[in-house]
């Protein structure tokens, strides 16, 4: 071992200055600079008290073209020495005590500051409250390059906001102590461990892997990123500039790099990282989508005698070149994100998962350059099944195992266009079957997320169905599209509006009252109109107002999933029923990404508002449906309350009375319950509500 390393002390001065020259240098197997501030504030606050803070590691080397420099700005030395472990720290006390810039992971500039008060002698990241205090050093590093500079206009400052003309001598000295022990700090020691120049790359990446597979600080795709570091450091590095370059247009590249880019792989759906693009790569080059399979494949790692083998090694990296190069080509992600958009996807916000994204890329490219399916076929049987894979969630779960099913089922197929699309579409109506569309999804629908696969895929299917939004004649894909930025444009709009269902029905659970099905595209200056109102009276109104009627009355309900008589109905009825229309519709945007000719079967409704269907509870009280005095108990008998009917058309439960069922229903405990349902007319035999409500004699009352 003695060969391999030894120890040198360094103290932090030593370090920051080694780094400021560019002596000390970040090898290129190591990740961006991630650590939060409030983690760097408790670096500097533990050397501070003299606390331990672990070990360095370095690797002497001089080769300039296998590092990259710590921070932002020009070096002015070569490096000779490398960091292996510990770049957290180091990036760390560079930031704070030279106070420069680093670079972010997301690949941004950032300088770190961090406040100190001598008087508790606390550290803080500088906040409104630190800021207005006279008590705090705003920023350490002026402690570092000037102590005796700090300590006096700190006191004065302190001198000041307490009014007097001096502080105390012991207070004073209390400050001195605590600034002098802030700016020794410099001083304090690192023991480094630094492997000599002689050990090779291969042993170095080894070493760091070992090192950092001790904790969960590395994934799968940062051991493979490392491994090409030291295989294919090209590879690599078109990877992460592929990555970056994902985040901006090719004016802001230009800009930045100083050179002119003409292309960038930035879109609106979804910003990568150099993990998502090597999942591509993997998956395409070496068939593989688990990545700790794929790193022990690269390495070379038989499975079986555990014995690093290079030929075998050097066999994948050629399929893993295959697969960058597919990966990485321009003409390949541009024709790709067409079939996001096909399938109904306009922004990142209703991507519900990046892995859909990432694994259907990987299905198009083998689909693309293995089985050659031309590209006007290949988008849409991939627009179906990037469908079917965000709407029934498919990558939530076990996402890399659901890939490698995914590229199995390719397996052994004949090398043609019609096999790979028979293959895709008949895993796409495996998994979307009758019971899916007429069970499965109106259950998803039982939900308040409205970013989730279920919401978002009702959406998308408005898109592929070129709809309107809600009481206006403006598309629902214009209004999202991203290239938009209207202040105020389409808003989700609560179809019972909240208020009504707390005021009026009185709900209280927001899980209910914001339930997906309650939701609606309309324009803001509609939902202002609108507001608190019931629905049946802001309904007749606002299809009055903006002149809609007919087939146009008729369109717009079915795109929007409202049923007839929605506006009188019980607000669980509508609920239910609303989830299966939604579920229909969402269904026909799916057979027109099938069938871009198909024309949606739209049930004939009533072109005008519509008028009550049913009577309320006062109507069937006053028809002499449900006499005063009439005993209720709930239907489904899992309580033993009894209720009773009042000469004023009330229901009164333990002594309080409710005006309509639902209330009643609420009041028992029956939050979800629909109230006519959930109560029943004590006749000769028990008739709940909702029957007596249908029958034509009490309905003419």
């Amino acid at each position: 071992m003695a060969e391999t390393f030894d120890h040198h002390p360094w103290t932090v001065q030593d370090l920051v200055a080694g780094v400021t020259s560019g002596r000390v240098r970040l090898p290129d197997i190591q990740r961006p600079f991630v650590w939060g501030n409030a983690k760097v504030r408790d670096l500097v606050d533990s050397m501070y008290r003299g606390f331990p803070v672990g070990q360095l590691m370095f690797w002497e080397n001089t080769a300039v073209e296998h590092s990259k420099a710590i921070g932002v700005g020009e070096k002015t030395q070569s490096g000779s020495m490398q960091v292996v472990d510990g770049q957290q720290r180091l990036t760390s006390l560079y930031a704070v005590i030279e106070g420069l810039n680093v670079r972010r992971e997301d690949y941004s500039q950032e300088r770190i500051v961090i406040a100190f008060n001598p008087l508790t002698e606390r550290f803080a990241i500088p906040d409104n409250a630190t800021k207005r205090s006279s008590e705090w050093i705003q920023d350490i590093r002026d402690a570092f390059s000037s102590p005796i500079n700090t300590r006096r206009a700190y006191i004065e400052k302190l001198e000041e906001a307490r009014g007097v003309d001096r502080l105390d001598r012991d207070l004073e000295g209390e400050i001195e102590l605590s600034i002098n022990k802030l700016a020794n700090v410099l001083n304090f020691v690192f023991e480094v461990v630094q492997l000599k120049k002689h050990v090779s790359r291969e042993t170095v990446a080894d070493i760091f892997v070992r090192i950092n597979s001790q904790g969960v600080t590395l994934s799968s795709a940062d051991f493979i990123l490392t491994w090409l570091s030291v295989f294919w450091e090209e590879g690599r590095q078109a990877i992460e500039d592929f990555a970056r370059a994902s985040r901006f247009t090719p004016q802001e590249m230009t800009r930045m790099d100083r050179k002119g880019v003409r292309w960038t792989p930035k879109n609106p759906y979804l910003t990568l990282d150099p993990g998502h693009v090597l999942r591509v790569v993997v998956a395409v080059g070496n068939r593989r989508a688990t990545l700790g399979d794929a790193y022990n494949a690269l390495r070379g790692r038989d499975p079986r005698t555990r014995e690093i083998i290079p030929e075998h090694r050097e066999r994948e990296l050629e399929k893993l070149k295959i697969g960058q190069a597919r990966a990485l080509d321009p003409k390949h992600w541009d024709e790709y994100l067409k079939v996001i958009e096909r399938a109904g996807i306009r922004t990142s916000a209703m991507v519900t998962s990046k892995n859909a994204v990432i694994y259907g890329y990987a299905l198009w490219l083998i689909g693309r350059t293995e089985f050659e399916v031309p590209i006007d076929e290949l988008r849409e049987v991939m627009a179906r099944w990037y469908f079917m894979a965000q709407i029934t969630g498919r990558f939530s779960g076990s996402a890399e195992t659901r890939a490698q099913e995914d590229l199995n089922r390719l397996e052994g197929l004949e090398r043609t266009s019609k096999a790979f699309k028979n293959a895709i579409s008949s895993q796409v109506s495996t998994i979307l079957t009758e019971d899916w569309w007429n069970v499965t999804l109106p259950e998803d629908l039982h939900t308040s997320n409205t970013v989730g696969p279920a919401y978002t895929g009702y959406i998308a299917a408005l898109t592929i169905l070129d709809a309107e939004v809600l009481l206006s004649t403006l598309k629902v894909k214009d209004w999202i599209d991203p290239s938009r930025r209207p202040v105020k444009g389409v808003e989700k709009h609560h179809i019972f509006p909240k208020d009504y269902l707390k005021q009026e029905l009185g709900l209280t659970s927001f899980r209910l009252i914001n339930q997906v099905a309650n939701q609606a595209l309309v324009e803001w200056s509609d939902n202002v109109k609108i507001s608190n109102e019931k629905p049946s009276a802001y309904w007749s109104r606002q299809v009055t107002d903006k002149n809609i009627a007919g087939d146009r009355l008729t369109q717009q309900m079915w795109w929007h999933a409202l049923p007839e008589g929605w506006e009188y109905m019980g607000y669980q009825e509508f609920l239910q029923s609303r989830r299966d229309l939604i579920a229909k519709v969402t269904r026909e945007g799916f057979k027109k990404l099938s069938d871009p000719n198909y024309r949606p079967q739209i049930p004939l409704q009533r072109t005008e508002a519509s008028a009550p269907a049913l009577p309320s509870f006062d109507e069937l009280v006053r028809a002499g449906a449900v006499p005063p005095g009439t005993l209720l108990v709930p239907a489904d008998g899992e309580t033993n309350s009894i209720a009773e009917v009042t000469e004023n058309a009330m229901i009164r439960l333990n002594d309080v009375e409710h005006r309509t069922p639902d209330l009643a229903a609420h009041a028992d405990g029956a939050d979800e319950a629909d109230g006519w349902d959930y109560w029943a007319a004590t006749f000769d035999e028990p008739v709940t509500l909702s029957e007596l409500r249908t029958q034509p004699l009490l309905v003419g009352g």
